[in-house]
Formats: structure tokens, C-alpha cells, sequence
């Protein structure tokens, strides 16, 4: 009789363990989803930026030896992947009628690529401060600085910035994946710094 017993107990424990699992694993979605729906909300209001680490590229860190900013080829550029990551991220934003003033990118042709396959919502800038500093932080301050400074006078216009992990980090303090993006305003209390409203996956 005893080991009857056993099995019971054993699958008791096992039936907890997966309602366990399952609890967790949705209270993971429902913070995904209220962090989501307060970065729309943002958007929706105005005065908010979409930091946009650029999509998924091809496989490697950084960039090959000698690459050049004006030579797509010498650079780690999107996969067909990324190219379509970026693309469904545009269309989530014309889902939801977002209201884009301004596209600012860097100069890296996987960030300007990203820009110009989420769809002309508004003419795409290259934007020096928003370049990698992966290979050389020394710039790091003082681009995250006038990023800052663009942001705090945006008013009540919506940009799009595209831009890589090493920038985003600096300025939000956040880690983000490829073709994710966090929801920033300024805080009117310290104008220099941000504060996240939200973050937008759309894979």
C-alpha cells in the first residue's frame, strides 16, 4: 500500500509545481503587457521618445576590423530576420496610429537601415550622437548628454530614435534586445535624465 501512496503524493507535488510554473509564467506576460501598454500610452499622449536598439543582425559583436561608416559592406548589417523585425515594428506602430514627428538614427547603416524599413513616417536624420561608442567609450558622455538635450525639448512631438544596445544603456540604464525599444520622457524635475514609461516588443 505504501507505494500507491507514494505515486499519489508524487503527482500531488507535480500538479503544484505545474500550476506553480503556470501562475509565474503569467504574472511574466501580464507585467510584459503593463509595461507595453504604458509605453502606447505615452506615444498616445505625446512628448515621448521610442529608443529602438536596431534590429536583428547577422551573427557577431560589433563590427569587423577597419569597417567604415560609409561602406555598408565593411559593417555587421541586418538579416533577412532583422529586416523583417524592423519591418513588423512599423507596422505596429500604424496599427495603433502613433503619431511619428521626427526619425533620428545612426549613422550605422544597420541602425539608418532599421529606420527606413519601419516606413517613412517621417524623413530619417542621422544623428552623430546616437553612433555606436562600443569600440571607444571616451564619446559616451558627451553623446548621451546632447541625446539628453534633444529629448528634454522635444515638447509634444513623438521621435523615433534608432540606436544600439551601448547608447541605450547609457542613457536608460536598461538592457534591451535587438529590435526591442523602450518608451522615454524627460523628467521635468531633472531634465537630463529619463524616465521609462514602457517597452515595445513586437516579436
Amino acid at each position: 500500500m505504501q507505494q500507491p501512496r507514494d505515486t499519489r503524493r508524487r503527482a500531488a507535488l507535480g500538479r503544484l509545481l505545474l500550476a506553480a510554473l503556470a501562475s509565474a509564467a503569467g504574472a511574466v506576460r501580464a507585467t510584459s503587457e503593463t509595461a507595453d501598454a504604458g509605453g502606447w500610452r505615452a506615444l498616445a499622449a505625446g512628448g515621448a521618445a521610442i529608443l529602438l536598439r536596431h534590429a536583428a543582425t547577422v551573427p557577431g559583436i560589433g563590427d569587423p576590423p577597419g569597417f567604415r561608416l560609409d561602406a555598408c559592406s565593411t559593417q555587421r548589417n541586418l538579416s533577412d530576420a532583422g529586416r523583417a523585425q524592423a519591418q513588423r515594428f512599423g507596422a505596429a506602430l500604424r496599427a495603433r496610429n502613433v503619431r511619428i514627428d521626427e526619425v533620428l538614427s545612426s549613422r550605422w547603416c544597420r541602425c539608418l537601415d532599421t529606420a527606413r524599413l519601419i516606413g517613412a513616417m517621417a524623413p530619417v536624420q542621422p544623428f552623430a550622437p546616437l553612433d555606436s561608442f562600443f569600440e571607444d567609450r571616451r564619446t559616451a558622455p558627451e553623446q548621451t548628454a546632447a541625446i539628453g538635450r534633444y529629448l528634454a525639448a522635444l515638447g509634444t512631438r513623438n521621435a523615433l530614435l534608432v540606436t544600439h544596445m551601448v547608447n541605450i544603456q547609457a542613457l536608460a540604464g536598461q538592457s534591451v534586445s535587438m529590435g526591442e525599444a523602450l518608451v522615454v520622457r524627460t523628467d521635468p524635475a531633472a531634465p537630463h535624465a529619463v524616465r521609462l514609461m514602457g517597452r515595445l516588443r513586437v516579436d
